[in-house]
């Protein structure tokens, strides 16, 4: 018997955008849609978050031109939960296949925590979809990988303060899940710098957050992609993904980070430039930590049109 929850179609939230179903990769996904006109944004969330992350960017983004769409990555919100895919390799081929669904060549693709971790592939493995690649509050696949091993008391400490409870099998699902969700409510907390966590913003993010993760499904999809990570380690592909993303993209590539990301450290992020290519540049934010986009959406908005438009 499947779990009782909320119905995926819970999370397509009323707003200035248009909620689209799309098939891509032999999966349905959704996406929610601001078109200014112009030149296509995919935006990728990340964990625990689902398309609503970018609710600040959607608008924002179309009035200045445009075609902005969020999507629930495999296994979020009303998207498609089959139960295996939730590799990197996948991801990207996801992505992909929605950049093609929605008609257009190239996008610039903007991406946070899980989902800058899916852009950073997604560039490598598919330039010619890509006209620039933004990750915010996301390293490079290969450089948090090294910081992990290099950095055992930094970035190592910091990755399995979270991480390694979420291999072990079926307890994440419950605790997540339980009490109406309000582990998320922690972890976002956790996560975040006190002048959002105070917010009537943060109260209504972590409202839908909890809400999002009992959608059937998704909780256990979310640690399938933590899972992955560490189970390719060990495995023949783990080599083999790694030798395919570290091309270093063509492509522009702006990173933006909190100053204060207790998740990911400002060193591995800035460790990035070595797979980052000619055009990259890195902008940290002061007294803000793992959701600069949801913190400080302003100040992200802007860096992120200034690098659009040169793009």
């Amino acid at each position: 018997m499947r779990p009782a929850g909320p119905d995926p179609s819970s999370v397509r939230l009323p707003g200035p955008w248009v909620h689209r179903a799309l098939s891509a990769n032999g999966i349905r996904l959704h996406v929610a849609e601001c078109d200014g006109g112009g030149p296509l944004v995919v935006l990728l969330h990340g964990f625990p978050e689902f398309w609503w992350a970018w609710r600040h960017q959607l608008d924002a983004l179309a009035e200045r031109g445009y075609r902005a769409v969020a999507v629930d990555l495999r296994g979020y919100g009303d998207s498609d939960k089959p139960p295996r895919g939730y590799d990197l390799w996948t991801l990207a081929g996801d992505v992909a296949g929605l950049i093609r669904a929605l008609g257009e060549p190239r996008a610039h693709v903007v991406g946070h925590d899980w989902g800058g971790l899916v852009a950073w592939t997604v560039t490598a493995l598919h330039p010619r979809l890509v006209r620039s690649l933004t990750a915010i509050g996301a390293p490079h696949p290969l450089a948090l990988r090294s910081a992990i091993v290099r950095e055992p008391r930094g970035q190592g400490r910091a990755t399995a303060s979270y991480a390694s409870a979420f291999q072990l099998p079926r307890w994440p699902e419950r605790t997540l899940r339980a009490d109406d969700g309000a582990r998320v409510e922690e972890i976002l907390r956790g996560w975040s710098g006190p002048e959002w966590t105070s917010s009537d913003d943060f109260a209504d993010a972590a409202d839908r957050y909890r809400r999002a993760i009992q959608v059937p499904g998704v909780v256990h999809c979310a640690m399938e992609y933590y899972r992955w990570a560490l189970r390719s380690q060990f495995r023949a592909e783990g080599p083999r993904f790694a030798a395919a993303v570290a091309r270093r993209p063509v492509v522009p590539v702006l990173q933006v980070h909190g100053a204060d990301d207790p998740c990911v450290l400002v060193s591995t992020a800035a460790a990035s430039a070595r797979w980052a290519g000619p055009a990259h540049r890195m902008h940290v934010l002061p007294a803000t930590c793992h959701f600069p986009h949801e913190e400080r959406p302003g100040e992200t908005t802007d860096l992120l049109t200034a690098f659009l438009r040169h793009a």
